[in-house]
């Protein structure tokens, strides 16, 4: 089972970015998929979430409004699309699914992604 996270790099404030997450040697279909980034000297934080269906999704309060997830199960992908990104978005970003777990939020993740790096300049 393996995740791997991809699309990050470098970018203006402002400007938009969107992360990947595929999924291989699993099935993403009846998963719910989690967002989480970790910034230098800071605790990991969940960014968002997304149903196996992809029917709810939440989102932390610091990213509503500008980012948005979504799934392509038929890619076995899902997708973080980042707009209006500030220099407080810089942190490497990963995905995680959970062993068990259909809905959000999800109580535990079992599987967790390389992260892929986003930083914002200002």
């Amino acid at each position: 089972v393996q995740l791997q996270a991809s699309g990050g790099g470098l970018v203006q404030a402002g400007g938009s970015l969107r992360l990947s997450c595929a999924a291989s040697g699993f099935t993403l279909d009846y998963y719910a998929i989690g967002w989480f980034r970790q910034a230098p000297g800071e605790e990991r934080e969940g960014v968002s979430c997304i149903s196996s269906s992809g029917g709810k999704r939440l989102y932390a309060d610091s990213v509503k409004g500008r980012f948005t997830i979504s799934r392509d199960n038929a890619k076995n992908t899902v997708y973080l699309q980042m707009n209006s990104l500030k220099p407080e978005d810089t942190a490497v970003y990963y995905c995680a699914a959970p062993l068990y777990g259909s809905s959000c939020p999800v109580l535990e993740y079992d599987f967790w992604g390389e992260g892929t790096q986003v930083t914002v300049s200002s």
